[in-house]
């Protein structure tokens, strides 16, 4: 989530220094998807057509999103993408021909009821009884998979990824906005002279907070400046004090950030902060002298030349005159040992947008190192946050926001005259909370700026996060008030009506949604789709009753509610919500 000057995803924390990284293997992928089998049966009649392979051809055709006109295809084919001789200069008139030409060489079938054409597409209608009852089978059959084993994920390898985000400062507590330089030295020589042995064992985080603000005031002085200095080398050398004190700042750091992350539903596989590479940072810079990649300038500084002509016209500095590291060259030794340790296919870098040429820096000097996977690391950026405030001013830890959006939400709950009964209030306020911050924050593109909202993010109507989980609530409530039997034999046929058919065609759009965000990785395409289902989804529970009707139709809107909260739940735990059953 973002807060106030910057943003993180899972975004949970925001600067990335001392951080914590995580790694997993992606999981294997079995195209047996409703979309899919659609799909492949328009793809297989295509093939004959065009003489091309179907496999060439799935990747063209697309769910058509719903319309408020209602009457839409399914699918659609760009007729474009699959012309061999088409370019860009090619006429809007010569396309559309093309396109006619080929919708009238195809015909209708047991899938496609009807066949279509618009500007450049050729559109696919899935007959309705068919459509109705392989959505909501393989929805209900795959659960929390659905969408996940789509053929369209065939082609993407099974990877195993390193990602790190968050990377708060150690003994900075948890920080909406962390800052940007590094406060090890700082913090160290603070401690010396503010620091009291009592207060750090019973509040350690707090103490250090306040002996780092103390520290800041007099950061000026050219006398502290040195002594931080000196800190900071001494801690590069293994002085053993010095890497004492230190060690208990990052235990007791780390506790602290344990515990709020778990506030986020956030687990990390291994924390492994900046100072765990201040021996190896020595050996990355012995390894740039000796590839004859380390130059020294007048002031005693070492630089990677990063010009194309050689010139020092751009370059990054390495290491300080007195020969400790800096971050980069920390970073460097970083990705080294993990891509050693892990051998992993690739590696994600989540922090705020400012650090977009450190990055860039940091890959090419990989490159220059002779390291090829530097080509398979990626920066993933994210913006920053306006007007985020709490009551009592301007926000300035994580936790601060995580009790304010709990306390405004169990205000909110209690006056509300919708509000159910729950067994505990403050848990109930807290992820609906969280899925409010997460959905404000979602929405966009993670590099954009935002001004924040109050108001606008604890809405219970509207496009926030609250809605989506008043949706998932309602829905639960609906198969709790039936039974919450399981639905066997339904007669999905019955299920023609236009607010139902919307539903059905948006959850035929599910995997097309999930790859694309795996692809740019933005969860702002999961946002709006779940958002989408949640309008739809309230539509559908006005228009069709399923208290009152027949019992067979009663059972199949029964069904097509349930396959909606199945995926609307799934899509929510994707973003870090855990959906709540009662509100």
């Amino acid at each position: 989530m973002r807060s106030a000057g910057q943003r993180g995803a899972d975004r949970a924390g925001r600067k990335r220094r001392a951080g914590a990284r995580g790694g997993a293997d992606l999981p294997p992928r079995r195209p047996v998807m409703a979309a899919c089998a659609f799909r492949r049966s328009i793809a297989s009649q295509l093939s004959k057509v065009l003489d091309l392979p179907p496999e060439k051809l799935i990747q063209s055709i697309s769910a058509v999103p719903v319309s408020k006109k209602r009457h839409v295809a399914d699918f659609q084919l760009s007729v474009a993408s699959v012309l061999e001789n088409h370019s860009g200069d090619c006429l809007a008139q010569d396309l559309q021909l093309q396109t006619q030409k080929l919708a009238e060489k195809l015909k209708c079938d047991a899938v496609v009821s009807e066949i279509s054409t618009g500007p450049g597409t050729v559109n696919f209608t899935i007959n309705r009884e068919l459509l109705a009852k392989t959505v909501l089978q393989q929805v209900l059959k795959d659960g929390s998979e659905y969408g996940i084993k789509s053929e369209l994920f065939s082609m993407v390898p099974r990877q195993k990824a390193v990602i790190e985000f968050s990377s708060p400062n150690i003994a900075k507590k948890f920080h909406i906005g962390h800052l940007r330089s590094t406060i090890i030295g700082l913090l160290g020589v603070g401690f010396q002279q503010f620091g009291d042995k009592e207060k750090l064992k019973s509040s350690p985080l707090q103490h250090l907070f306040e002996v780092y603000v103390q520290i800041n005031k007099a950061a000026e002085d050219e006398n502290i400046k040195k002594l931080a200095a000196d800190f900071f080398r001494k801690l590069e050398e293994h002085d053993e004090q010095t890497l004492s004190l230190w060690k208990q700042f990052r235990g007791f750091s780390i506790e602290e950030y344990i515990r709020i992350y778990k506030r986020l539903g956030v687990h990390f596989d291994e924390y492994s902060g900046e100072s765990f590479y201040q021996e190896k940072s020595q050996e990355v810079l012995r390894m740039l002298e000796d590839k004859g990649l380390l130059q020294k300038t007048i002031k005693g500084t070492g630089v990677v030349d990063l010009s194309e002509k050689k010139d020092l016209s751009l370059y990054s500095t390495v290491m300080r005159s007195d020969g400790t590291s800096l971050y980069i060259t920390r970073d460097l030794a970083a990705a080294i040992d993990r891509m050693n340790k892990h051998s992993c296919d690739t590696m994600i870098y989540v922090t705020d947008k400012s650090q977009s040429s450190h990055f860039q820096h940091l890959f090419q000097i990989l490159k220059l190192m002779g390291y090829d996977w530097a080509e398979r690391c990626q920066h993933v950026s994210f913006g920053l946050v306006q007007g985020m405030k709490t009551r009592r001013g301007e926000v300035v830890f994580l936790e601060d926001v995580l009790d304010e959006v709990r306390s405004r939400m169990l205000q909110n709950m209690a006056s509300a005259k919708t509000t159910k009964e729950v067994e505990d209030p403050m848990e109930t306020a807290e992820k609906v909370g969280l899925a409010a911050l997460i959905i404000q924050d979602f929405r966009g593109l993670l590099s954009s700026d935002y001004q924040f909202s109050w108001d606008r993010a604890l809405q219970s109507r509207g496009d926030t996060g609250v809605f989506l989980q008043y949706t998932h609530a309602r829905l639960h409530s609906l198969e709790q008030m039936h039974g919450n039997e399981q639905l066997t034999d339904v007669n999905a046929s019955c299920l023609q009506e236009p607010d139902a058919i919307s539903v059905l065609q948006h959850l035929l759009r599910y995997d097309e949604v999930l790859y694309r965000s795996s692809q740019d990785l933005q969860p702002k395409h999961i946002v709006s789709y779940l958002l989408t289902l949640c309008h739809l989804a309230a539509v559908a529970h006005k228009t069709l009753p399923v208290k009152g009707s027949a019992p067979e139709l009663a059972q199949a809107r029964l069904c097509l509610f349930r396959a909606a909260r199945s995926v609307l739940g799934s899509g929510m735990q994707l973003l870090g919500i855990t959906p709540v059953t009662r509100m």
